[in-house]
């Protein structure tokens, strides 16, 4: 697989991974130290990563439109990347207090001793991982007001992200969404240099 297939792919691959971690933490009763932990958070890490090539895909969509549109995507996508990394680190913290813990108390006292440390919180849990969300929409929000995409496209990750934030039981349903908006849009990334990309409508084909 070619590293421009393969970040094609990630386009399907990031929500999928997504699904398969909310599905396995529905399935784990315990929420503990245990295989279904373990992994459960490898799915989460691999699907965080897997938006990496997601982003910056999409900012080379935004590139076609102009030196304008560039420049805020890059600006979107360096967002992103930044709370990529936040959740990155979040679900590695999350694997490695499930492997040192022997029980649910050991980590419910580990992880009230991480996130006691000055600024791990917002860093790491509350605030710079919604740079993640911030940073895709705004993509997608320039591709659709563009009409490059369907305006339905961000409006589906924003629903996506608001069931993630209700409850993470939604998380499945989340992914669900993020799949149907982004899996056709990997087709479209461009492939070397290109020349601009002209709008499509609405209800076209190009989605």
């Amino acid at each position: 697989m070619t590293a421009t297939t393969w970040g094609r792919s990630a386009f399907v691959a990031g929500p999928g991974c997504m699904a398969v971690y909310g599905l396995v933490r529905l399935m784990d009763t315990e929420r503990g130290p245990g295989p279904a932990w373990s992994i459960g958070h490898l799915f989460l890490l691999a699907g965080v990563l897997l938006f990496v090539p997601v982003l910056l895909g999409l900012r080379r969509l935004v590139a076609r439109q102009g030196e304008t549109q560039r420049a805020v995507g890059t600006g979107a996508a360096a967002l992103g990347l930044v709370g990529v990394a936040a959740l990155a680190v979040q679900a590695g913290i999350d694997l490695l207090v499930a492997y040192v813990s022997a029980d649910h108390e050991a980590m419910r006292e580990l992880f009230a001793r991480i996130q006691g440390v000055p600024g791990v919180m917002p860093v790491i849990y509350t605030v710079v991982p919604l740079l993640f969300y911030v940073g895709l929409l705004v993509l997608l929000g320039q591709l659709a007001v563009l009409r490059v995409i369907s305006a339905w496209r961000p409006l589906a990750v924003v629903a996506g992200a608001v069931a993630m934030t209700a409850t993470l039981d939604l998380l499945p349903v989340a992914a669900l969404l993020f799949l149907l908006a982004l899996a056709p849009l990997g087709r479209r990334v461009p492939v070397g240099k290109a020349g601009p990309l002209r709008s499509a409508g609405w209800g076209t084909a190009g989605g």
